[in-house]
């Protein structure tokens, strides 16, 4: 079958080709399910903002290795010993990582830091799946948005550690697609004076399509002085930074009300420190800092959420699976909120 995968690591925007991260199709088996395995055909994976980040060698793989984790399909085949209904033929998305259940994190509801966690490419043409992965797809989500789930899922991970109150003044910073599903999570809370900080002009006029009231360019906008004016001198109560830029990730600092929640849910650079001043902003603000580390135990809760939401802006975009390389160009140049693959025609 065919695997989208990375074939030599670097910067997928170096000038220098000789130092370009490069991704290719290469030809791989298609693995048999085992006992509680499932075989899916997938329709759409979504190109996520870390995969560039992954090609250029972050985690230190070491090449060649496949790629893609936002993902829906069919199933095609299972194992035996199923414990679930999941049947031939359900449209299904989920959880790219299979955790064993049973490690002290798996036994203590931290699930995300599993000691024995594996995960399968699912930028290709079929992927094996534990069941427990599985989320069933509603009726009235076709597999285009089906493969938004996991994405969403980190939306829905992030609402979770907010603990937001209907009627708080929030800001969004990063109006890439975790940013813009967030917005729409946070308007179904309720939020007051909802505000997106990012500098690209269209994603700021989605963001108002969304729900925010308020769009700021921090790159030429006084974010303090507008804060300021828009909170009556406060502050945001939650402050969610999704963009993964350092100097974004300070101003959330300077912008929060006392009190409040600042949930870190991007990926930053590994040599990079947050400043903070302990006296002025623990102690006589009593800030909440925590952050996001994938997304366990959302997933059925975002399958029932996902129908809700305007993904279409977010699905636009298609490219099969033979034109990978030019998904990925596309998706490096900012200009979509998202570009999927279609790894097989005619599933929908």
């Amino acid at each position: 079958m065919k695997v989208a995968s990375a074939v030599k690591i670097g910067d997928m925007k170096d000038p220098d080709p000789e130092k370009r991260g490069v991704v290719e199709i290469l030809d791989v088996p298609v693995k048999k399910p085992g006992a509680g395995e499932v075989l899916i055909k997938v329709a759409y994976c979504a190109i996520c903002g870390s995969d560039p980040h992954v090609i250029g060698g972050i985690f230190g793989w070491e090449p060649p290795f496949g790629i893609g984790h936002e993902l829906s399909g069919v199933v095609a085949e299972v194992g035996p010993d199923l414990l679930t209904d999941i049947k031939i033929g359900d449209r299904v998305g989920g959880n790219f990582r299979n955790t064993c259940g049973a490690c002290y994190y798996c036994t203590n509801a931290m699930e995300q830091y599993c000691e024995n966690a594996t995960e399968e490419p699912g930028m290709a043409e079929y992927v094996l799946w534990n069941e427990k992965q599985c989320v069933k797809l509603p009726d009235d989500v076709p597999l285009k948005t089906g493969c938004l789930i996991e994405p969403t899922s980190i939306a829905v991970r992030a609402m979770d550690k907010t603990n937001i109150k209907i009627g708080q003044n929030v800001v969004v910073s990063g109006g890439g697609p975790i940013g813009l599903l967030n917005l729409q999570l946070i308007n179904i809370y309720g939020a007051a004076n909802l505000t997106l900080l990012e500098p690209n002009p269209a994603r700021r006029e989605l963001a108002l399509k969304y729900g925010a009231k308020h769009v700021f360019d921090p790159l030429t906008d006084d974010v303090r002085a507008e804060t300021m004016k828009i909170t009556n001198g406060h502050g945001f109560d939650v402050c969610l930074e999704v963009s993964g830029i350092p100097s974004a990730a300070e101003l959330l600092v300077d912008i929060a009300a006392k009190c409040a929640r600042l949930v870190y849910v991007a990926q930053y650079p590994r040599d990079y420190n947050l400043p903070l001043n302990l006296y002025d902003q623990l102690y006589m603000k009593e800030l909440d800092i925590t952050g996001v580390f994938v997304s366990p135990y959302t997933f059925s809760r975002t399958a029932q959420i996902i129908g809700r939401l305007d993904l279409g802006d977010l699905t636009a975009v298609v490219y099969p699976l033979d034109q990978v390389k030019e998904a990925f160009e596309a998706h490096l140049t900012g200009k979509y909120p998202k570009v999927l693959v279609q790894c097989n025609p005619n599933l929908e």
